[in-house]
């Protein structure tokens, strides 16, 4: 089983090769169970409230990126 740490790690990654924020991907792992298959299924839909709401919860910064489309916290 993954360490916290290495889901950590692996989700930056994942974020970066997406052009997302660390925030989104965190919160789209979260809401996948850390299901690969369908995080990448909620990323590729892009635009869930649930998954933007908890990525603004993650931060105090008021745009985030989803696949290099910004998002504005006043928009969610």
């Amino acid at each position: 089983m993954a360490t916290e740490q290495s889901k950590a790690h692996h989700v930056g990654e994942w974020a970066t090769l997406r052009h997302t924020s660390p925030e989104i991907a965190e919160a789209i792992f979260e809401v996948a169970n850390y299901d690969e298959r369908l995080a990448e299924e909620i990323w590729r839909q892009q635009g869930s409230d649930d998954v933007l709401l908890r990525a603004f919860n993650k931060t105090d910064q008021d745009v985030l990126t989803w696949d290099d489309k910004t998002v504005e916290r006043k928009n969610v």
